[in-house]
């Protein structure tokens, strides 16, 4: 495979590096837009692209769902489905097994789960999750795992680090779509930094091509996902890329690049920009309040989205508070590329070696609601 990483630079313990595979280049850090059953909700391709997006993400366990991996792969691969022909990357549903807790069952083997859609039996193993994701074809894949809940007992979270951990032997020996996808082992171990360490370790003596961190941001405070990426950075191989999974707040990506991730993901740009929350780079615009009513300017003045050069936040306002599709495509296009456009800055950061200097001018805001 055209698979490849290359760090290029480096600021403190932020990184900056090109991901090279069959689609295309990567430059991180990078952000990834959530396509979980195979569009980023409200954006068409070409918007996507006019974000600025690299790479988009889709969901293993919704897209076998729905409409199913024989489907797609019948129609060449998620790539040809969608008309998406830059890099992709699938989960491994090891989330959603956390998430449909109601209507599953964890064995030694896999995890045994009724439909959320029609309440229809089903069995995912590693090799089966391989399986759905070698047909879907995605660039970048992920190894099975079981995400622990927070909160979780020290004893829950350590027999679920086994059971992920033999998960990803298993699923590894079972992979053998090489020359097209590139597969990432996934560490876990709850906010326990002995249990992390173990996992990173036995993933890393399997050669990995790359590393997931998951289970994080599912509750635990801010801090203890800050305290263990800041622990992994320390044990995870610096010439293999890290990929924090499922978050987050630009104040959060920005944190965690000072702690030497490489890569997130997460629906919040997009889920928020739908009910009227929208991300600048000046803080959170609640667009529905009733000051924006009659404010022509548009979202940001500095801003050169498709969005910021068209319409003005009032029209916005409207559209958004009349539950109209056009409101939130705006606002969308609008975050996603705030999103892109963080990134780009802190790569430059990165290669500037400022990168402390950047965090400190940026998290003041980020997180602020704009008066």
């Amino acid at each position: 495979m055209a698979f490849s990483f290359e760090l290029q630079a480096k600021s403190g313990k932020a990184r900056a590096a090109r991901i090279s595979t069959n689609h295309g280049e990567i430059l991180t850090p990078v952000f990834m837009p959530v396509g979980t059953l195979g569009t980023v909700k409200a954006m068409s391709p070409h918007e996507l692209e006019e974000t600025k997006a690299q790479i988009i993400l889709g969901n293993t366990y919704h897209l076998y769902m729905r409409p199913g991996h024989e489907l797609i792969a019948k129609a060449g691969g998620l790539h040809s489905f969608i008309n998406w022909q830059k890099p992709m990357l699938t989960d491994s549903g090891g989330f959603q097994v956390m998430s449909l807790a109601a209507l599953r069952k964890i064995t030694r083997d896999g995890v045994k789960f009724r439909s959320h859609i029609d309440g229809s039996l089903h069995y995912f193993t590693p090799a089966k999750v391989m399986e759905i994701q070698e047909a879907l074809g995605a660039d970048i894949i992920m190894s099975f795992d079981e995400c622990p809940p927070y909160p979780a007992t020290r004893d829950y979270v350590e027999k679920s680090l086994s059971t992920t951990l033999r998960w990803a032997e298993e699923g590894l020996h079972a992979f053998d779509n090489h020359a097209n996808q590139a597969l990432f082992g996934i560490v876990q171990g709850g906010i326990y930094e002995d249990l992390r360490e173990r996992s990173a370790r036995a993933l890393m003596d399997l050669d990995f091509v790359g590393y997931s961190i998951g289970g994080l941001a599912v509750g635990e405070e801010k801090a203890d996902m800050f305290r263990i990426t800041e622990f992994l950075h320390n044990i995870l191989p610096e010439a293999k890329p890290r990929y924090l999974m499922g978050v987050g707040t630009p104040s959060d990506l920005l944190n965690n690049i000072a702690r030497g991730v490489d890569m997130f993901d997460c629906v919040m740009p997009t889920r928020n920009a739908r009910k009227g929350s929208i991300f600048t780079r000046y803080g959170k615009m609640i667009i529905k309040a009733a000051r924006y009513k009659e404010d022509f300017r548009p979202i940001d003045e500095a801003c050169e989205c498709y969005t910021c050069q068209h319409f003005s936040r009032a029209y916005i306002r409207h559209w958004i508070t009349m539950n109209e599709i056009l409101g939130m495509r705006l606002a969308t296009i609008h975050s996603l590329h705030f999103y892109q456009e963080l990134m780009s800055l802190a790569r430059q950061a990165i290669f500037e070696n400022r990168y402390q200097d950047f965090l400190a001018e940026m998290l003041p805001v980020l997180d602020r609601i704009i008066e």
